[in-house]
């Protein structure tokens, strides 16, 4: 490395010696090494990180992120994982650090998948029935607010009552690494909870829970799942899961606004670049509009 001033050039280098000297891997694999590590240690420099208690899982997920922001393909940011992987596995095995902050971190698919999303027609099907009892209230509830506000499935099943402000207009919901943040809710979905909370009322339930399962407990992601996606059936829906409808809401919303920063803000985004997958869905839409609509999009046999 160029910069022998920052605290990981040695350790990159003995780590490249352990490979080819130890491991037995050739000089071009542990160049690919290398050329991944460098990239890394410049990252963290960038940041500001100048010892290895100060390297955390979000720093390491922050550079993934830049790394797609850059357009690199999937199967390369694959590579730069396992190169970081294998790079911090051997400063475990060398009692340099108790943990990999790259343990929990998985690699993307190659293929790079967009989220499916469902369009507001098929929103509308999906809840284009009228509730027979209490559960399919609840149900109805459920949906609503996860498509009006964005929320995660676990965000959904962790509110209570008292989270609502302005009269159910806001809610406060408590997101990922317990930042919370203040959504608001449509009045669709205020109009199902307030139906819901009427059913919910006769269960005599002493849990704050928002949303309680028919023996008033609060109910469990597992059981939002699988009702979601027996409704979407019962819909002639193919299987529907919560996370369709988040990924819904934040597509419709950019469509319609094009305003990524407050996207980012509703769905609780640390970072810009999470929330910039959408961009890419909404330019597929508009790409698929063109193809549909424009009388030059397609070469016409002769």
């Amino acid at each position: 490395m160029n910069d022998e001033k920052y605290f990981l050039s040695n350790l990159i280098s003995d780590y490249l010696d352990y490979l080819e000297n130890i491991k037995g891997l050739s000089e071009n694999t542990a160049k690919s090494y290398q050329r991944d590590l460098i990239k890394l240690s410049k990252f963290f420099k960038v940041s500001e990180v100048y010892n290895l208690e100060n390297i955390s899982e979000e720093i390491c997920s922050a550079w993934i992120a830049e790394l797609f922001q850059n357009n690199i393909s999937a199967r390369s940011i694959q590579r730069h994982i396992s190169s970081a992987k294998g790079f911090f596995n051997y400063l475990k095995k060398s009692g340099l650090i108790q943990d990999s902050p790259f343990e929990l971190i998985n690699s993307p698919s190659s293929s790079s998948h967009l989220p499916n999303i469902l369009s507001p027609e098929e929103v509308s099907q999906l809840l284009n029935f009228k509730p027979k009892n209490s559960q399919e209230k609840r149900d109805i509830a459920i949906i609503e607010l996860i498509y009006s506000s964005g929320l995660r499935v676990s965000e959904a099943v962790n509110s209570n009552l008292n989270d609502f402000e302005e009269n159910k207009g806001f809610l406060r919901v408590m997101g990922k690494g317990s930042k919370t943040r203040l959504v608001p809710v449509g009045r669709y979905a205020q109009s199902a909870i307030n139906d819901w909370i009427v059913e919910r009322e006769k269960l005599m339930t002493k849990d704050d829970a928002l949303f309680v399962n028919l023996r008033g407990s609060r109910i469990t992601t597992r059981s939002v799942q699988e009702r979601i996606k027996n409704i979407a059936l019962m819909q002639g829906l193919p299987p529907v899961n919560p996370h369709m409808l988040r990924h819904s809401f934040a597509t419709h919303l950019l469509e319609s606004s094009g305003d990524l920063r407050s996207i980012q803000e509703l769905l609780g985004h640390s970072s810009l670049s999470t929330t910039q997958i959408y961009t890419r869905l909404d330019y597929q839409h508009l790409i698929k509009v063109y193809e549909n609509s424009h009388p030059r999009a397609h070469k016409k046999n002769v």
